[in-house]
């Protein structure tokens, strides 16, 4: 096999389209369709954009600095008050700000996991072990993980799980909320996924009981807006305060702080975003082992895959379907990335019917 499939040579994100067509001697203008990014298919809501555009004259003016207006739609939204919540730039910058809560401290990762709790942990020194979820059901061991959180200032959980799409059940995280209390630990739950997930149960009325659970919200998966930045923290009034302390000031812009509220209002959207993903996503999960694929249980928007065995002795890796994927005009987000993985599974995005019934053509022509 080419070297060409050494983790070591391929670009460090499946994001970087423009680096991985050039590492497959792909022209740029080769057409694809995206499978790699974990996004409704079916935003942004439609009317966003006109909206946007009404509003460009208030980027001449700061956003109000406490972002009281979005606060308060987020604290309606979910049960909670508004001095329990921080507006933040994505997801991402929830995560830091989390992280710093305890520099030079020790943390707990899943593995495999997001990246950016090593990054963000890495940042601010935190020292970090890792719970390794096993392959190929990728099932947390509560033993295990009760016992390494002992030793733990925070531990980070993604909620449905990325790249997995697992998710810890609510008596595995009430286990570890009433352990951690006795410990002192912070439990940090990253829900960037939580909107767009099947069988999922709350976890802001856990958050009285245990004041050490912090909440990490993204709005820009589920409406579709990665590049607007948008995202939110639900926790205690006191850790909201003291995160806030981290926080640049105007971190969010205008324009996305003046766009929550809206966002929340659409009510029609979300029922339609849960409509479609309680129909296409059972629908592919079966469409996908049918066509020869080993796919880890998900209960979210985006599949964990790799070739079956059989398949697999006779050659056909993931990182070989990853490239007969792209020449065939579909790109995958490989897996090199994600410790544990190894470049070893395929994670694939939940699109709308059309697309995703072309996905199963493609699929059927490479694994032949």
């Amino acid at each position: 096999m080419s070297n060409r499939n050494n983790a070591v040579n391929w670009p460090a994100h499946g994001g970087q389209v423009t680096a991985l067509l050039q590492h497959f001697g792909l022209p740029a203008y080769h057409a694809f369709e995206d499978v790699s990014a974990n996004l409704n298919p079916l935003g942004p809501p439609k009317w966003v954009a006109a909206w946007l555009a009404q509003r460009f004259d208030g980027l001449s003016r700061y956003p109000a600095p406490d972002y009281r207006a979005a606060r308060q739609a987020i604290a309606a939204d979910n049960g909670v008050q508004p001095e329990q919540v921080l507006l933040t730039n994505g997801g991402a910058e929830a995560i830091f700000m989390a992280a710093a809560l305890h520099a030079g401290g020790r943390a707990l990762l899943l593995a495999p996991s997001f990246g950016e709790y090593v990054r963000a942990c890495s940042a601010h020194r935190l020292n970090m072990t890792e719970h390794v979820l096993h392959a190929p059901h990728f099932v947390c061991e509560v033993d295990d993980l009760l016992e390494k959180a002992t030793n733990a200032d925070v531990v980070f959980l993604c909620r449905p799980n990325n790249p997995t799409g697992t998710l810890m059940s609510l008596d595995t995280i009430k286990d570890l909320l009433a352990h951690t209390q006795t410990t002192a630990t912070q439990v940090v739950v990253d829900e960037a996924f939580i909107d767009l997930a099947l069988g999922v149960d709350a976890l802001t009325p856990l958050m009285e009981r245990y004041p050490q659970l912090i909440l990490l919200r993204s709005m820009t998966k589920f409406y579709t807006l990665p590049g607007l930045r948008l995202g939110y923290v639900l926790a205690s009034e006191s850790l909201i305060t003291t995160m806030a302390a981290h926080q640049p000031p105007w971190s969010v812009n205008h324009l996305a702080a003046e766009l929550v509220a809206p966002l929340l209002a659409d009510r029609a959207f979300a029922r339609q975003t849960q409509q479609w993903l309680a129909s296409e996503q059972p629908r592919m999960t079966e469409a996908l082992k049918a066509q020869g694929l080993d796919v880890v249980p998900s209960n979210s928007c985006f599949f964990l895959v790799r070739p079956e065995a059989a398949k697999r002795i006779q050659g056909m890796t993931s990182a070989r379907l990853f490239e007969r994927l792209l020449r065939h005009g579909v790109l995958a987000r490989h897996t090199y990335s994600f410790p544990g993985l190894d470049g070893d599974w395929l994670r694939l995005a939940l699109r709308d019917g059309p697309a995703n019934n072309r996905l199963l053509k493609v699929l059927h022509d490479c694994l032949c």
